[in-house]
């Protein structure tokens, strides 16, 4: 109440503190490729996987695009047929 009678809550909002799972698997997704954490580690829980693959994947639009239109450059598009050019 007094959060939002400072303005830094809008009124009737109230937060809750992210839970040490959720930082825990956030901080690991930022740092390892789930991969790495599996080969890793033996015996992971199903909870604590699933919040780890849950923060490894993009959260903004703008990273989903990027992530989603990903080229390598292998192909030219002046190429033609069998990558010689034309």
């Amino acid at each position: 109440a007094a959060a939002a009678a400072l303005g830094l809550l809008p009124l009737g909002k109230t937060q809750s503190p992210e839970s040490l799972l959720d930082i825990a698997a956030r901080k690991v997704a930022e740092k390892w490729p789930f991969q790495r954490v599996e080969e890793r580690f033996e015996r992971i829980p199903e909870p604590v996987q699933r919040r780890i693959v849950y923060w490894s994947f993009p959260r903004s639009e703008r990273e989903i695009c990027m992530y989603s239109s990903f080229n390598t450059g292998a192909e030219d598009p002046a190429a033609g047929p069998g990558g010689a050019a034309t």
